[in-house]
């Protein structure tokens, strides 16, 4: 840049100009000019059943673009194999993987970073039957993935274009199964997520009553055994885990009994300690019942576990050393809520309702209270979400 010495008059009159023409320039640019590229769009991406062994009324991988609290527009619908259930993103957004239920199957796609929709890239044997969740490990170099009928744990890995490879790692668990003669009958892993420390992964087994403890080696790419399983209640069929954002703490969702686990987790060791139980339904509801997903608020401040048979969500306030009040229940909006999540904000929870074909969402409020917002989003037998954020 140039400098040259002015008048006071002149130094003035060049400031109003000078100021005049960034002005006009910004104005310019704002309208005609060029700028910043603009954000992408967030997408929302559900999972669904489609067969009729599931009454099952999706179609494949319904794409929404979201626009608001559940002001959500269908942008797309990727068919796929049957029963796209649970749903994961790898770490960079840029791929979306799909297990099967019911068969034995783990599908891979790419995802369109500017309007959302989805090209396959294959599928890969997930080594067992009924495959239910599935996560990317912390260096994004590998699926983790679930068999909940034959109790089985498969490492997949991937490749940089996000194709998934065959399983490199198969393990079997055992177990003695749980009293429940049908819901019990061997090792049943329902969920594989890692502990926030990245390390850990703690495996609830709704057939043995058992939480499995195995730690990620990212140098080999496999899962490690790491001492043995927390036995929980009898009967209790633990189902889904999620850990406190800040403190040692973990819960956990009981499946058959209708309760919510609280334990102490050393982040050393990765083991549980019990700490205490609350129901999720409340004492005057004497029908069927099953607890389902579990989640946190982002600030940890609620704590919400959907209840498929009552039919509600069940809300739980959360002290500052992690114990949790007793519960409020909020209706779903409709019938066997398998799924929950909030946005990623934490301002908004959306219930997945199987059985009705709808998704619910709920304004959460400063008092932690659920206030429906109006809208519902219609789609068939949704069973999973996960969201797209912003770039």
């Amino acid at each position: 840049m140039t400098h040259r010495v002015l008048s006071r008059r002149s130094a003035l009159t060049a400031a109003a100009t000078t100021a005049l023409s960034l002005t006009a320039a910004s104005t310019a640019a704002a309208t005609t000019g060029p700028s910043r590229r603009p954000p992408e769009p967030s997408y929302a991406y559900v999972g669904c059943y489609t067969t009729p062994q599931r009454a099952g009324h999706g179609k494949g991988i319904a794409v929404f673009r979201v626009d608001g609290p559940g002001r959500w527009q269908q942008v797309d619908l990727t068919e796929t194999l049957p029963n796209p259930s649970f749903l994961a993103l790898d770490h960079t957004q840029s791929f979306l993987y799909a297990v099967h239920g019911d068969l034995d199957q783990v599908s891979a796609f790419a995802i369109d970073r500017h309007t959302g929709s989805l090209t396959s890239l294959g599928t890969q044997p997930s080594q067992g039957t009924n495959p239910v969740h599935l996560t990317p490990t912390p260096d994004n170099e590998r699926l983790l993935v679930a068999n909940y009928a034959t109790g089985t744990l498969a490492v997949l890995p991937r490749t940089a274009d996000g194709r998934l490879q065959p399983a490199d790692q198969v393990v079997e668990l055992i177990g003695e199964p749980g009293p429940d003669r049908t819901q019990q009958t061997g090792p049943h892993p329902h969920h594989i997520p890692f502990a926030p420390d990245r390390r850990h992964v703690l495996i609830p087994d709704k057939g043995t009553d058992r939480i499995h403890h195995f730690t990620y080696d990212a140098g080999a790419g496999r899962l490690m055994p790491a001492g043995p399983a927390t036995t929980v209640r009898s009967g209790a069929g633990p189902r889904h885990i999620t850990h406190h954002p800040h403190l040692p703490l973990a819960y956990v969702a009981d499946e058959l009994n209708s309760q919510v686990t609280t334990y102490s987790y050393d982040p050393m060791s990765g083991d549980l300690t019990p700490r205490s139980w609350l129901p999720t339904l409340p004492p005057t509801y004497t029908g069927d019942s099953t607890a389902a997903e579990i989640q946190f608020t982002p600030d940890a401040r609620l704590l919400f576990v959907s209840n498929r048979g009552h039919d509600s969500i069940a809300t739980y306030a959360v002290r500052d050393d992690g114990t949790l009040h007793a519960p409020r229940w909020t209706a779903a909006g409709g019938e066997q809520p398998r799924f929950l999540t909030t946005d990623a904000n934490g301002d908004t929870l959306y219930v997945a309702n199987q059985a009705t074909d709808t998704i619910t969402a709920f304004r959460i409020t400063r008092e932690g209270r659920l206030r429906p917002v109006g809208r519902t989003v219609a789609t068939g037998s949704p069973v999973c979400i996960v969201f797209r954020t912003q770039d």
